[in-house]
């Protein structure tokens, strides 16, 4: 089926409209769509509105600021699909997304594997997360907005599996940083954090299989795990990276996550490279850290997705 046409289909299936053009944008021959058919849970007041920049570093990358409309664009797997779907959750520490650099590129790589990959611009309202980076926790009376979108996601594409040709029971989330604690909280919160809109909440929202990379937020003060996360034989098959050399968040977050799901059982791969740095997504070629997607993609057969 020509790509154009999938996408064209599911933006009728949604039935929904699609984002501003002063928004970021996909590739063109993509189609991002809102995920949520009305209003948006817990929606926020600002004057702020979504922008778009260029960041250097990293051979420079796409910087998104001030997401309050969420969306999610679907990239058709290319050659032969394998049935399989990937939720991606860029990073940037739950104020910025990067869109490329942790988004479109990763996208790329799944989608010429046979897989469909599903690019998540979730909600990051500058000031207005629930994490709190004076006190390094999560404060209670803030909404888990960028939760919300991703457990939505998740049910979407699982309503959508026979129009997409997707097996139901093939579909993972790979995030990166911010986004890696949102694979983290996907895996193993499956109560709904919003109230239901349509008979789309009714389908679960748990991954089938998970991949994090240098995920943050997870280990807190002197190296304890964050008590929000409670792994348990429900938690999905799930592979970790990190660079031991990470400047942004330290080597413990997958150190400690690697315990918890090895001591509830769950089936794990972790990879922990000497170097790296941090957000090296697959742009790295001087490091071991850039053979992590061939340990993905060997992962993945092992444990019967490709």
């Amino acid at each position: 089926m020509h790509s154009s046409f999938l996408i064209g289909l599911v933006f009728l299936l949604i039935g929904m409209v699609p984002a501003q053009a002063e928004t970021w944008q996909p590739p063109q021959g993509q189609l991002q769509v809102p995920i949520w058919p009305g209003a948006v849970p817990d929606a926020i007041s600002t004057s702020q509105t979504e922008s778009v920049s260029t960041v250097a570093g990293h051979g420079g990358w796409t910087q998104v600021s001030d997401v309050s409309q969420p969306t999610m664009t679907v990239y058709p797997a290319k050659g032969q699909n394998t049935e399989a779907a990937v939720v991606v959750f860029p990073g940037g520490g739950f104020k910025v997304l990067a869109m490329d650099l942790e988004g479109t590129e990763i996208c790329d790589w799944l989608t010429s594997r046979g897989i469909t990959c599903v690019l998540l611009k979730y909600r990051v309202p500058n000031g207005n997360h629930h994490w709190d980076e004076n006190c390094q926790c999560h404060v209670t009376p803030k909404v888990p907005r960028a939760l919300q979108d991703a457990q939505r996601t998740i049910k979407l594409v699982r309503s959508k599996a026979k129009e997409l040709n997707l097996n139901p029971n093939k579909i993972g989330v790979i995030g990166f940083s911010a986004g890696g604690y949102l694979v983290a909280q996907t895996s193993n919160i499956f109560t709904l954090t919003y109230e239901p809109v349509d008979t789309v909440d009714k389908l679960s929202s748990r991954p089938d299989f998970a991949i994090a990379l240098y995920p943050g937020h997870l280990c807190r003060a002197a190296d304890t795990f964050d008590p929000s996360i409670h792994v348990t034989k429900q938690t999905p098959p799930t592979f970790l990276v990190q660079a031991w050399d990470d400047p942004v968040d330290p080597i413990c977050n997958s150190t400690l996550y690697a315990r918890a799901l090895n001591q509830a059982d769950v089936l794990a791969e972790v990879h922990l490279f000497a170097k790296g740095g941090h957000a090296f997504g697959l742009r790295d070629k001087q490091h071991s850290v850039s053979s992590w997607s061939s340990l993905v993609e060997n992962w993945l057969k092992e444990i019967g997705i490709l």
